[in-house]
């Protein structure tokens, strides 16, 4: 019988896995591609786990270098969920990074970004590409203006969140990774540049 897996560890970071609907059909995505593993980790949800099944797969947030929300799924489309969570972790001594797609003002029709305020100590967007063209082709996004939404966030993130990065996949095809990290020096936040089918 399968088990929901809410939380895996990579390393001594714990990754929580909050949900499985996203924003993107990225076409890099493990997801996409048919596999819900990560390293050694089912992330397939039977259901959307409360935040009391969150929080218990949590334990001790201490006991972490940092609690990341990420998974197979975008965690602002849980953003009630997440920042009740993300509010037990800074309550009990844990650091909070949130791993998004930068949609969630967009989806939200709002900025969201205030309500994060205290809850989430670094936040990691994917940029993944340097132009909308491309960005189009390899993430599919299923929203118009995901784009121009996702630079948006990240220029308005730094107000509220005290550690923000964009983040820009190697290896992806006509991405252009010293165009990625120009924009995101432009825009003010920090830039990492990932390998292609590594993840976390």
């Amino acid at each position: 019988m399968h088990t929901d897996t809410l939380s895996y560890v990579i390393g001594n970071k714990l990754y929580l896995n909050i949900t499985d609907r996203c924003t993107l059909v990225c076409e890099f995505c493990p997801k996409t591609l048919g596999s819900h593993q990560v390293h050694d980790y089912d992330l397939t949800l039977a259901k959307r786990p409360e935040v009391e099944a969150i929080i218990a797969a949590i334990g001790d947030p201490t006991a972490y270098e940092e609690i990341v929300f990420c998974g197979f799924g975008e965690p602002t489309l849980r953003l009630k969920v997440l920042l009740q969570v993300a509010r037990y972790i800074k309550d009990n001594g844990g650091r909070v990074r949130l791993n998004t797609d930068g949609l969630a003002n967009l989806v939200n029709k709002r900025n969201v970004l205030p309500e994060m305020q205290g809850l989430i100590d670094a936040v990691s967007v994917s940029m993944n590409a340097q132009n909308e063209a491309l960005y189009n082709q390899h993430c599919a996004p299923q929203l118009k203006g995901a784009w121009q939404a996702m630079l948006d966030f990240l220029a308005e993130a730094p107000r509220y969140i005290p550690d923000v990065t964009a983040t820009a996949i190697d290896g992806l095809a006509g991405v252009d990774i010293a165009a990625c990290k120009k924009i995101a020096v432009e825009l003010g936040v920090k830039f990492r540049s990932r390998q292609l089918d590594v993840v976390g």
